[in-house]
């Protein structure tokens, strides 16, 4: 039994643009306006909200219970499902990021292979990650999990400290 991994990330476009019409001219004149970087929920540091870290890919993580953990008591994790062999290893990360994220008309996903395969001794659900970006939108109806977070790469590590070395090499910044 494989369980498919979802690393999904979200970039935000970090600019606005101002028309401003010149009376009598016939013409518009755009003036780029740089929309700040530092916004109230980085402030508060409040990672349930994607309006934070516009300069960075921010990664979903789940905190209830995982295909994955050992112990069955609730961790924080990606999104996951447990791999049905009649549909495609894509069609399985869509179906777990539907399942939390219900509506998928937002994101991307990038290629249709998994990004990384993890070697895990002694255990039956191996994770499969694929990746996923997040596109135009802010706020999400996020179900099927006690809490949620949306961290980026270093903020990744506090969740998940043994597995730093893997992150580095699979998570882009």
């Amino acid at each position: 039994m494989k369980v498919v991994r979802l690393d999904t990330l979200c970039m935000l476009c970090s600019f606005t643009l101002l028309c401003t019409s010149n009376e009598g001219k016939g013409d518009c004149q755009i003036d780029y306006v740089p929309a700040p970087r530092t916004t109230e929920a980085d402030k508060m540091n409040d990672r349930k909200l994607l309006q934070r870290a516009l300069n960075r890919r921010l990664y979903l993580l789940l905190y209830g219970n995982s295909n994955t953990a050992p112990s069955g008591k609730p961790v924080w994790h990606f999104p996951e499902k447990v791999y049905d062999s009649a549909e495609t290893l894509h069609k399985c990360a869509e179906s777990a990021l539907a399942s939390v994220l219900g509506d998928l008309f937002h994101t991307y996903f990038i290629g249709n292979a998994p990004i990384e395969h993890m070697a895990i001794q002694q255990m039956e659900n191996v994770p499969e990650p694929f990746k996923s970006q997040v596109v135009d939108t802010n706020k999400f109806n996020i179900r099927k999990c006690e809490e949620f977070v949306w961290v980026t790469k270093d903020e990744h590590l506090e969740y998940f400290p043994e597995q730093a070395e893997f992150s580095k090499r699979m998570i882009i910044s």
